[in-house]
């Protein structure tokens, strides 16, 4: 073979390798070039802070990092389901996924009322957090939701607190109010004397001004600015009843079906905008309770004493209530009783 045979040979050979290198990642965005649009129902009204600053947020932030690949249709509360309707439609695939409160599935997951968050239990965010994804709740959480083809991520963890028309001096005046509630919540209320009921989201407003309830909790002071609660509700009612979950839910089927790719950058976004939002979240609502002291003349009010010790019993009962279900909910409410006795709680 002469020098300039071997030579050509060589460069062939540099030619072929290049073309052999490059094949791979042509090939990989000839796969990734799918496109999906998942149809998401949201319980949140689209005048929700969380609708604007969590789920549209998550919707941008997967079209760019995907290229557009991997785009959210997003629906506001009703469009296709109220809460309560929500988890049946996506667990069905009539949409590919959607946003609930845990309480609107207590009878689908025995986890769902610890996922709800038990009132009178966790008095700071980064605790359910841990619990959350540290601790293994999560994992508990998405395997009885797995029997009904669906999985979950947090979207926050979030302060419930109670916004109401007239002033509370006492059980007695705490045992006349009508309060919209769910879930475990409406037991913590219920056990002071209250009477309570499930109203929805886009009907909260009207259903205060009108005196249909006397108060209500919707998250906390962020979803009393957003949904204008405390034009109608001035006492805003301190300590935190609780802190709360959010959930995102998804077919597990529309999951499988993305690649592997999309599914690793739809659940680490998912993953990260837990955390940022989570902490966000704390920061609007100093924001927001200062702009109603300032701008709508709200009352910051304490329960009273006697409210309180009512509150710390239910709490209790609760937590046994949900032990007593079984399986994954037994351990996960030994697993935070024993987290609360070692933060000295109980």
């Amino acid at each position: 073979m002469t020098k300039e045979t071997n030579l050509i040979s060589r460069r062939g050979a540099l030619a072929g390798g290049a073309a052999a290198l490059a094949a791979p990642a042509f090939i990989g965005k000839a796969a990734a070039a799918e496109k999906v649009t998942w149809k998401v129902q949201s319980h949140w009204p689209k005048a929700s802070s969380s609708y604007g600053d969590s789920l549209a947020l998550i919707a941008e932030e997967l079209k760019a990092n995907t290229d557009g690949q991997f785009e959210l249709q997003l629906f506001g509360a009703g469009e296709f389901a109220k809460g309560g309707e929500i988890f049946n439609i996506v667990r069905k695939g009539v949409v590919e996924m959607g946003t609930i409160s845990p309480g609107y599935i207590l009878g689908e997951a025995p986890t769902a009322g610890l996922a709800l968050g038990v009132p009178g239990t966790f008095r700071e965010p980064w605790e359910f957090a841990h619990y959350l994804k540290n601790m293994g709740f999560e994992d508990m959480f998405n395997e009885d939701l797995a029997v009904h083809g669906v999985v979950s991520r947090a979207e926050k963890v979030y302060p419930t607190e109670l916004v109401v028309s007239k002033p509370i001096n006492s059980v007695a005046d705490f045992s006349t109010l009508k309060l919209r509630s769910s879930g475990s919540y409406q037991k913590f209320l219920e056990a002071a004397g209250a009477s309570t009921q499930n109203v929805a989201g886009p009907e909260l407003y009207s259903s205060l001004a009108s005196g249909v309830v006397d108060g209500a909790h919707w998250g906390a002071a962020q979803g009393a600015m957003s949904m204008s609660l405390w034009e109608v509700a001035k006492f805003h009612m301190k300590p935190t009843l609780g802190l709360a979950v959010d959930t995102l839910i998804m077919n597990q089927q529309a999951v499988d079906n993305l690649s592997p790719d999309l599914r690793k950058e739809f659940f680490a976004l998912l993953d990260m905008r837990f955390w940022k939002r989570t902490t966000e979240y704390q920061y609007k609502e100093k924001l927001a309770l200062s702009k109603g002291l300032a701008e709508q003349n709200i009352t910051v009010a304490e329960f009273p004493a006697d409210v309180q010790a009512k509150f710390s019993e239910a709490s209790a009962a609760i937590l046994m209530e949900e032990s007593a279900k079984g399986g994954n909910a037994t351990k996960a409410t030994e697993m935070l009783v024993s987290f609360l006795k070692g933060m000295g709680y109980v």
